[in-house]
């Protein structure tokens, strides 16, 4: 389960989609979260899939290595979607004590597990098909404006950056710590639900001690290499718009105008 886990995966490539300027791609993402979030109909959460299915063929990230980063998310989405079928209106399908089942409530489940979906393998695309230190430049250069109130821009980014940077280091070693309590007998797999949560509670130290220790060498690393966040650091590479960029923009606007035009429809 847990080497299923992509999140923070950068996976190298030729594509259009890899060579899009990383500012580009963290304002698309942007306007793919609010075209999301504004759909409210079958027809809007069709188009998004569409823009997802389209996206993913041009970055040859397969539908496996999208959706195999979704498992450890599967209690979470059940979670969500039987929670939201009951807070539907209308007359209940079903009806048990205090439990009512709507038709619209269905609908709503069906609508948010399809949000969360298409936001997370959206958010994946982006880190797949980008590397930590190009989202970290472009992530600094959008939020440059802050830098007037003193707000310390860099060093922002640098940590976004470092955090998702290690969420693969750090899966990988609860994973190790994992496999070698079971060597000594532990079980992670078997009891009630509340038995496997408190069998992972052993894992918390070995991991806890891990990160910080791989935190220290980081930062004496840092150091070591006369490394400053202030004023007067270069780059060795500059970010430049393209033509690639400005044609996903307009990819960008068409999706969200089709998406408002979907709200007009009624079902």
């Amino acid at each position: 389960m847990l080497k299923d886990v992509t999140l923070g995966q950068y996976f190298p490539g030729d594509t259009a989609i890899h060579r899009l300027d990383p500012r580009t791609k963290l304002l698309i993402l942007i306007c793919y979260i609010v075209a999301l979030f504004m759909a409210n109909n079958i027809v809007g959460y069709l188009i998004m899939l569409v823009v997802l299915i389209a996206v993913s063929a041009t970055s040859k990230i397969g539908p496996k290595t999208l959706f195999s980063g979704m498992k450890p998310l599967v209690f979470i989405l059940v979670f969500t979607g039987v929670i939201n079928l009951f807070y539907g209106t209308g007359e209940p399908l079903v009806e048990f004590w205090i439990i009512k089942i709507t038709a619209n409530g269905i609908i709503n489940a069906v609508y948010m597990l399809l949000r969360i979906m298409l936001l997370v393998c959206g958010t994946f695309l982006l880190t797949y098909t980008t590397s930590p230190l190009a989202l970290t430049d472009g992530l600094e250069y959008l939020l440059s404006p802050l830098k007037k109130l003193k707000v310390p821009v860099h060093d922002l980014a640098m940590m976004m950056s470092i955090a998702l940077r290690f969420i693969p280091t750090i899966i990988e070693e609860t994973d190790r710590i994992m496999s070698a309590q079971r060597a000594r007998g532990a079980s992670f797999d078997t009891g009630k639900l509340k038995d496997r949560a408190m069998a992972l509670l052993p894992l918390l130290v070995p991991l806890f001690v891990s990160a910080f220790r791989r935190a220290e060498e980081l930062a004496t690393a840092m150091e070591s290499r006369c490394y400053n966040s202030g004023i007067g650091r270069t780059r060795m590479k500059q970010l430049h718009m393209k033509r690639n960029d400005i044609s996903a923009f307009g990819f960008a606007a068409l999706m969200i105008i089709a998406v408002v035009l979907s709200m007009r429809i009624a079902f």
